[in-house]
């Protein structure tokens, strides 16, 4: 295959790839407190016919060599863990987090995983649980006659008592902290888990050592711009079709070499 063609199927490869990054963006666009992807390009090995400061004729050195590049790649995606907005939902079990942090919760398999979806329901047994019935971590466990729910902004949460008998303090949330949140793993379900590179978590509570507020009744939106993303897609696609071009018009002088040779 042509040295060219082959270049210009490695743009096809990437954009392609970079579409798929950009579809995923807009499918979770009303996914609660979803981060956008981004995907990172690099361009590839170069071959050096001729290196920089080689010498040409005689005394002289080239001032720029020859390098002929191989083509592009995507090296990573992303995520931006820009806020989202906060949407106010008077549910008492929704729970946003306005600031840093994800809310740590307890895999069937034992492992902890870290959400900052915060829409927590009631299990049968009164805790608090994921849609999909993960427990919360620290566990939270209501107690059947509660008759009100407060969650504080430090992640305090409390109830009423029933027949004036008072407030019960039920325990304290705690928020995760990551030096490196984009080395975090997406394993589906809005769940992330600790990875190598993100570094281990630090539990804190909210509003202390940089993690952030816990908002009762209230919901982190996705962060993804839908007019962004449009963007994006039209110059991917202008970006693919210009490949795909290129591709064409390899195989035509090819063609025509071999036609007159």
């Amino acid at each position: 295959m042509d040295a060219s063609m082959w270049i210009a199927k490695t743009g096809l490869d990437s954009q392609q790839m970079r579409m798929s990054v950009i579809s995923n963006n807009l499918a979770n666009v009303n996914t609660t407190a979803y981060k956008r992807d981004r995907a990172t390009f690099e361009d590839m090995l170069y071959q050096a016919i001729r290196l920089p400061g080689a010498q040409t004729q005689g005394a002289a050195a080239s001032p720029t060599g020859l390098m002929i590049g191989t083509g592009v790649r995507i090296v990573a995606t992303e995520k931006n863990y820009q806020q989202g907005s906060i949407i106010s939902t008077k549910a008492p079990l929704d729970i946003a987090i306005a600031g840093d942090g994800f809310f740590p919760i307890q895999q069937p398999d034992g492992t902890t995983a870290y959400t900052r979806d915060g829409g927590f329901k009631r299990s049968s047994t009164g805790q608090l649980v994921t849609a999909s019935g993960d427990l919360l971590l620290p566990a939270i466990t209501i107690p059947a006659n509660a008759t009100t729910l407060t969650i504080g902004q430090d992640g305090s949460v409390a109830v009423e008592l029933p027949a004036g008998a008072g407030s019960q303090a039920l325990g304290q949330l705690q928020l995760a902290r990551f030096v490196n949140p984009s080395g975090l793993q997406s394993v589906g379900q809005n769940l992330l888990r600790e990875t190598g590179a993100s570094g281990p978590p630090q539990l804190l509570a909210p509003g202390q050592g940089g993690a952030g507020r816990t908002l009762q009744g209230s919901l982190e939106a996705s962060n993804v711009n839908v007019v962004e993303e449009m963007v994006n897609m039209i110059e991917t696609q202008r970006a693919y079709e210009i490949n795909s071009k290129a591709v064409s018009a390899v195989d035509g002088m090819l063609r025509f070499l071999n036609n007159n040779m």
